[in-house]
């Protein structure tokens, strides 16, 4: 009788992909985490290239956004990152990644199940690529924005400790979990509300919890709509939402693009989108990185009455692109959401995407509110940014667990904190480099170089 192999233990695979990950220290040490991988560049020229596709009425905007201070710059800037970084050495581990991961793209939203839950947000950039390329844009936006509040040099590092502690911890975690539990694995927002390390923060993130619950397409319909003669339309706010008259046939070819998107979704979420009707469509500029960038949102309205606002956003080609290989899926729109919904606890219910024809432009769609929850860093103090730290190096951790394989980078990372040392001089260095580039940039604005707007508005 034929006797049936026996199955390793979960321990000594998870062992041995352990070690797989420990020996590619040899071709790219830990300290080499360091290495910010700038060379000489000219910070405006890369800007200027990287205007391209974008609508060039709208870049004064950008511009703007950008100087305000050199976290609105890095921000701005994830394609000089991305050529810095892609120039370091790299163990050569690879995932999805957000592409675009600095802080300010983590917040709260809502799961399917109306639970709020804390996450990655933004993946206008997102590509399978080196895992430790989100992690130093991570770092770098800690450094940077907590510089920015004045918090002491010592602090910065300190807060950039902890975001490589907590990733290194959580992904050794994930190692000893199955994959299924990991895909299942929340942040909740109630769990960042009741880890704050002070009464006073306690008591702001509950707030944001309740303004959660507020902002929904109801709250926002009576704000951003208006009935006139024509029929019921989104208010104008020019230059930041506004109808294009300039292009005559926009919401016929509106109605082309929304039938193209309700095919993207899975079946049973088509019977819920058609339940809805397009009634009007604007531009809205959103971020500071997507200004410029074809963006828009559509008022819907079922037969029984109910408003859903809905996000058209642009989806180019990832900056990581030219360092990371092109993408897998020819309509940029589709990349963006397979790698959300690879990285994210929870996607949107309406997450989908087209193409519009008439400007030859891929797209996403997502709710415009969907209880969504963004956190202010201006005023921050070093125990807010050590608790924000928790919690977005334990959500990439756990997004890239989901699709790399966390055993092999626990092993390169170690359980020693040699690459958070590493990731220290790293974030110091590159917050270093962000402020010269900020600076380059108000040179370029103030001999003329670069035409920003007057004001930047606001989202």
């Amino acid at each position: 009788m034929r006797r049936r192999a026996a199955l390793p233990t979960a321990s000594a695979a998870r062992d041995v992909r352990r070690t797989a990950g420990k020996v590619l220290r040899k071709e790219c040490p830990r300290d080499a985490l360091a290495i910010s991988g700038v060379v000489k560049r000219d910070p405006v020229a890369t800007l200027r290239q990287s205007n391209q596709h974008r609508l060039a009425r709208l870049v004064p905007i950008r511009y703007a956004r950008m100087l305000v201070t050199p976290f609105t710059f890095l921000r701005g800037a994830a394609a000089l990152m991305a050529r810095d970084i892609s120039r370091a050495p790299s163990p050569g581990i690879h995932a999805q990644i957000c592409g675009d991961c600095h802080l300010g793209n983590f917040g709260g939203f809502a799961s399917p199940e109306r639970k709020l839950i804390f996450g990655i947000n933004d993946f206008d950039e997102t590509l399978p690529g080196a895992f430790e390329w989100d992690i130093k844009r991570l770092v770098a936006s800690f450094f940077v924005a907590a510089r920015c509040e004045g918090i002491s040099e010592t602090r910065c590092a300190d807060i950039v400790a902890r975001v490589g502690e907590v990733y290194r911890e959580r992904i050794e975690q994930c190692a000893q979990m199955s994959a299924l539990d990991v895909w299942y694995e929340r942040y909740d927002l109630e769990k960042l509300v009741n880890s704050a390390r002070s009464k006073q923060s306690r008591a702001k993130r509950d707030e944001l919890g309740r303004l959660a619950t507020r902002s929904d397409s109801w709250h926002a319909f009576p704000k951003m709509t208006e009935l006139s003669e024509t029929g019921l339309h989104i208010c104008d706010h020019p230059p930041l939402i506004y109808h294009p008259h300039e292009m005559p046939d926009f919401q016929r070819d509106v109605r082309r693009f929304w039938e193209h998107y309700v095919e993207s979704l899975p079946e049973e979420r088509r019977a819920l989108a058609q339940r809805y009707e397009v009634v009007d469509v604007a531009m809205k500029v959103v971020g500071v990185g997507s200004v410029g960038t074809r963006c828009a949102v559509a008022l819907l309205m079922s037969a029984g009455c109910d408003p859903l606002f809905l996000q058209f956003k642009e989806a180019s080609t990832s900056v990581y692109a030219p360092f990371a290989g092109a993408s897998a899926y020819e309509n940029q729109g589709q990349r963006v959401v397979i790698g959300q919904r690879i990285m994210q606890a929870a996607s949107d219910i309406f997450l989908g995407f087209s193409r519009a024809t008439h400007v030859s432009a891929d797209f996403y769609v997502r709710q415009l509110r969907d209880r969504k929850v963004s956190f202010f860093f201006e005023a921050m103090k070093t125990a807010d940014f050590l608790d924000y730290a928790d919690a977005c190096a334990w959500t990439l951790a756990s997004a890239h667990a989901k699709s790399a394989d966390p055993a092999v980078i626990s092993g390169y990372l170690g359980r020693g904190d040699e690459a958070d040392q590493a990731l220290v001089r790293f974030a110091r260095s590159y917050a270093d480099q962000t402020e010269k580039d900020h600076e380059a940039l108000k040179r370029a604005a103030a001999s003329g170089q670069i035409n920003v707007a007057s004001t930047t508005g606001s989202d």
